[in-house]
């Protein structure tokens, strides 16, 4: 039977100094799939990207990448994977087209093969326009492209990609989405570290939280959002008076909240039967809403529940 994982660890511990950085550390991520690391600043995650993609050694644990065992095989798992770090490598001086190149010759790649992979990927990337021109020319928005686009050179099985659209533009962040979502159609593994809740929400097959170096929660999108609440319809009434009567047609157990005023919120999987339930209980005894609207848990409000506050502080060498 064909193996399906294209990364496994276990048990990957680091520290710098007195600081424990990672903390017993187990991931399994499938191959084909993207799976996003998410973590307030000093979690953790730039250490993990660090320690899988082979430029630091843990000090305990182990891991295998594409196949191959990280603390006997590191040579031949830099020939699977390419790693895109939170800012854009790109040699200015040189133009778009001169930067493939010289990744390729890095890579040792023939001229001939180069070349052509240089082309495709310069036509993915929607950069073709611009590739004779000095990249320092680039929007930054295009120097990420390129910068993905010079870590592809290899064809690599896998690729971390460490805070990829930090900086960017709601419009060039979409578009790097779009490009990422294409990877994973083509059946690249894509290790994703983010800041970016939307981002692991839109893009991820599979989602771990870190904080404090250690792993708090796994799962899909759906997963986590049902760890924090339950679905819910928030219904909003024009007087106290029929918003009391209204939360009186219904079990004390499906009131997930009674908002202060006149909203009330009612337990719901989200099907249209449920709703169709609620509002056939609500016409029947003539309570009709002012307002009516669905409310899911959102994965800012797991970030929040399981890792604290937004404003929390670390003091810490690894800058995520």
């Amino acid at each position: 039977m064909k193996d399906s994982t294209a990364i496994e660890a276990k048990g990957i511990t680091k520290s710098y100094g007195n600081r424990m950085i990672l903390k017993d550390i187990n991931l399994r991520v499938e191959k084909g799939t993207i799976f996003a690391v998410l973590g307030p600043n000093g979690a953790g995650k730039t250490t993990a990207v660090r320690i899988l993609s082979t430029l630091t050694k843990p000090d305990g644990g182990e891991a295998r990448i594409a196949g191959y065992d990280l603390s006997s095989k590191s040579k031949l798992i830099r020939s699977k994977i390419s790693l895109t770090g939170q800012y854009a490598a790109v040699d200015e001086k040189l133009t778009g087209r001169e930067n493939m190149y010289m990744i390729g010759e890095l890579c040792n790649i023939s001229k001939k093969e180069t070349k052509k992979r240089t082309q495709q990927l310069l036509e993915q990337f929607d950069l073709t326009t611009d590739a004779d021109k000095i990249s320092s020319t680039y929007s930054g928005g295009m120097r990420r492209k390129l910068d993905l686009a010079m870590s592809l050179i290899n064809s690599p099985e896998v690729i971390f990609l460490d805070e990829p659209t930090t900086g960017l533009d709601p419009r060039s962040r979409k578009a790097m989405w779009g490009i990422i979502s294409d990877l994973r159609k083509e059946g690249v593994t894509i290790f994703l570290t983010t800041q970016y809740l939307e981002e692991a929400d839109q893009l991820a097959d599979r989602i771990v939280v870190i904080d404090d170096g250690m792993v708090v929660a796994e799962g899909t999108s759906e997963d986590l959002k049902s760890r924090v609440g339950d679905r819910s319809l928030r219904l909003t009434f024009a007087t106290i008076e029929a918003t009391k009567a209204a939360a009186s047609l219904f079990d004390p157990g499906d009131i997930l909240s009674a908002g202060e005023g006149m909203t009330i919120s009612i337990k719901t999987d989200g099907s249209i039967a449920r709703t169709k339930q609620i509002m056939d209980t609500l016409h029947a005894a003539k309570a009709q809403p002012a307002d009516m609207v669905f409310h899911s848990p959102s994965l800012d409000e797991v970030f929040f529940a399981l890792t604290g506050s937004n404003d929390k502080k670390k003091d810490s060498s690894d800058e995520n």
